[in-house]
């Protein structure tokens, strides 16, 4: 499993259509996050259970470390303006 404590981490799975609108919309954002396929990642999919009350629920995001269970775009990218506001500022 991925823990990025500083950073924006989507766990997500193949076929998953929010999964793909959150990260779809999240390439306007150029918010650079790590996602991880919790299809292929035992230990994640086990995160994500822990935080979805025992369920896969996808997309699961990590902002800073702190958890958001199929979060808008809007709300992630709030909580990266409140917890992690570096990650906003990079332009490269």
């Amino acid at each position: 499993m991925t823990e990025d404590r500083e950073g924006v981490v989507v766990y997500w799975r193949h076929g998953c259509p929010y999964c793909m609108n959150l990260m779809f919309l999240l390439l306007f954002s150029r918010l650079r996050y790590t996602k991880v396929n919790i299809w292929k990642d035992p230990a994640a999919a086990a995160f994500v259970r822990s935080v979805a009350d025992g369920n896969e629920t996808v997309p699961t995001v990590t902002v800073a470390g702190r958890p958001m269970v199929n979060p808008s775009a809007r709300k992630l990218l709030a909580a990266v303006r409140e917890h992690a506001p570096h990650l906003l500022s990079r332009r490269d």
